[in-house]
């Protein structure tokens, strides 16, 4: 009878053991899908922090109106440093985050920028057969919110000042990217890739129109 009860015991043990180490594997399963949804919807991160200025743009300072409609509608000089060891290239993007439905709206996408280039001149050519300034030759502009693979500059509504971010990411790699990515796709493609990123906020507001 001893026996018996010992050898039921020991059987129920056994099942208990391997019912428990089913959940385990069943919670390793989940908390692995589970992270990796984190890590899909999760924002690029960089481990370092770029250092982005302009020549002819300031923090928190009005844009000048050529870089806008109102103006000559060119794209601004950008200069960036303290770029960390591995860089091979470098992406920019200027977006609203007062704008868009929903938010960001996107003013400007530009990648496949050498590793080697310190900055972006004033007024990148908009006609592709037109050649990119030798600094940056092989930079490949990407799709604004308009559509277009072009910069365009600030038109807010008239009444609020709106924050235009420039930011720039440095990339460890050289990246197989096609020509007009949008803006999302471009932060999906670059990833895991991010040595660093910076950013220089101008601001831009039209003033209503006054009655004669």
């Amino acid at each position: 009878m001893g026996k018996l009860r010992a050898r039921m015991r020991s059987r129920r043990v056994a099942t208990d053991v391997s019912v428990m180490r089913k959940r385990l594997i069943k919670l390793s399963i989940c908390l692995a899908f589970v992270a990796g949804l984190l890590w899909a919807a999760a924002p690029v991160h960089a481990q370092q922090k770029l250092v982005v200025d302009s020549p002819t743009m300031k923090a928190g300072a009005m844009m000048a109106r050529d870089y806008t409609p109102d103006g000559r509608n060119v794209s601004p000089p950008l200069t960036w440093s303290s770029i960390p060891a591995g860089t091979r290239e470098f992406a920019v993007v200027c977006e609203d985050f007062d704008a868009g439905n929903p938010p960001p709206f996107v003013h400007w996408v530009i990648y496949k920028i050498p590793g080697s280039a310190k900055g972006l001149p004033e007024n990148i050519p908009i006609d592709t057969s037109v050649p990119m300034p030798a600094d940056v030759a092989g930079a490949v502009q990407g799709l604004n919110g308009f559509k277009r693979a072009m910069y365009r500059g600030p038109a807010p509504p008239p009444g609020k000042p709106h924050g235009y971010h420039f930011v720039v990411y440095a990339l460890d790699a050289a990246l197989d990217l096609k020509p007009n990515l949008t803006r999302a796709e471009l932060l999906d493609v670059i990833k895991g890739h991010v040595l660093a990123q910076g950013e220089i906020v101008p601001v831009y507001e039209r003033k209503p129109l006054t009655k004669p």
